[in-house]
């Protein structure tokens, strides 16, 4: 009988599917087939139902299969998956990156295995990133710095599925990208769930803006370094040297701000204030003049009155946001934010539509404010790429895939630019 590879679903985050590829490297080593994995997440209820969703479907799709579901929301509510009658096996967020895991899938998935191996997250003190060399398109790669996070915002569930923060240490990270760049990348962005408290947990507590200076004075022949999402409040001085000094640092960053009103803020338990917010956004601005940022924001978090939103739509203004992920609350059972006072789902979703309004507002502006002006573009595909800002890029013949070219910006269209 013909062996089947298995199927991997991946729903969530980048560091999600920067796991799959993992998993799926562990599964063919292990010899494991005629499998289906979903790798879920657990940011909201929302994504919670995505994923049993998915579960279903796959399972109408692949009726013999065996089904395996791991990430953060089996993670934390395993009892959840393991009710479902689709599901053979739940697998925790450590489990799911661990050779034995996968090698004892083959003899017999049920009778040798225990259906809900899910130990507690909080033990684990490293990170597997040294697993896989990246992941991505043939233009750009995803390398995983650090992961689980050791804030407890009211609102977020994230910790308990993911455990406390651990980091991959500067010299693992710096090989991993010379052998990536010797593949041809050209572009590399570091991830993580809380990238800015990397180094906390290794020798000398380094920063995250070390990080960054060691591999562009280690890694000269890497064209782009790229960061995903942020806390600007935990930004250190090196990051900022490197904001200012190193062209090969992209002037893009994502940032977790959540909300534009301080009591919200106090009330998510976040670290910073409005003020903070934009003081930051100010000074990269001044030192790296072509900075874009983006951002999430919460709407409707609990007691969040008119007034109160209306500080956080000013945000996308004061702050200068361009690229803007909208989420509107949704109570994640055993976290605070779910036993306060509720905002009403439909100003929840009035607000989160004012909210995407603000946004395709900014974009426009920073798209017209492209016409004319000359860019670097990785290209992604034959015909589309992307600025060093993160712009989309679209072309009329084709561009060799992979490689950066210059281009004149020609007209702007809705959500991208034409050169």
């Amino acid at each position: 009988m013909d062996r089947k590879a298995p199927i991997f679903a991946t729903l969530g985050c980048r560091l999600n599917a920067y796991e799959t590829e993992a998993m799926k490297d562990l599964a063919a080593r292990a010899g494991v087939d005629d499998a289906v994995v979903v790798n879920t997440c657990a940011v909201t209820a929302e994504a919670v139902r995505k994923a049993r969703q998915e579960i279903r479907r796959l399972r109408r799709e692949n009726p013999n299969a065996r089904l395996i579901v791991t990430g953060c929301a089996a993670q934390t509510e395993p009892e959840t998956f393991a009710a479902m009658d689709e599901v053979d096996l739940v697998l925790g967020n450590t489990e799911k990156m661990q050779p034995e895991s996968w090698r004892n899938m083959v003899p017999d998935l049920i009778g040798e295995t225990e259906r809900v191996q899910v130990d507690d997250i909080m033990s684990v003190t490293e990170t597997a990133g040294h697993l896989i060399d990246g992941f991505g398109t043939r233009s750009r790669a995803y390398v995983q710095v650090q992961n689980g996070c050791d804030h407890r915002c009211t609102f977020c569930i994230i910790p308990f599925g993911r455990g406390n923060s651990r980091s991959v240490p500067a010299g693992v990270v710096v090989d991993q990208i010379k052998r990536l760049v010797n593949r041809g990348y050209n572009e590399v962005v570091l991830t993580g769930v809380d990238l800015t408290s990397w180094g906390a947990d290794l020798p000398m507590t380094p920063k995250l803006g070390d990080l960054v200076l060691r591999i562009l004075k280690l890694v000269p022949d890497l064209p782009r370094l790229r960061i995903s999402s942020i806390d600007s409040i935990e930004v250190d001085e090196a990051l900022m040297q490197a904001i200012a000094t190193e062209p090969r640092l992209m002037p893009h960053l994502h940032l977790s701000l959540q909300a534009g009103d301080d009591m919200i803020l106090k009330r998510m338990k976040r670290r910073h204030l409005r003020d903070d917010a934009i003081r930051f956004c100010e000074e990269a601005r001044k030192l790296r003049p072509e900075m874009t940022y983006g951002a999430d924001i919460i709407a409707g978090f609990p007691t969040e009155t008119e007034a109160m939103f209306q500080n956080s739509l000013r945000l996308v203004e004061d702050c200068g946001l361009t690229w803007l992920h909208i989420f509107p609350y949704s109570p994640r059972p055993g976290t605070p934010a779910a036993r306060m006072p509720q905002v009403k789902g439909q100003a929840i979703k009035d607000r989160a539509a004012r909210l995407r309004q603000a946004g395709a507002t900014a974009v426009r502006h920073h798209l017209d404010a492209q016409v004319g002006r000359d860019h670097l573009v990785l290209m992604e595909n034959p015909r589309m790429g992307r600025t060093e800002q993160f712009t989309e890029v679209h072309f009329d013949c084709d561009r060799p895939e992979g490689a950066i070219v210059p281009a004149r910006i020609l007209s702007a269209g809705a959500t991208g630019l034409r050169a």
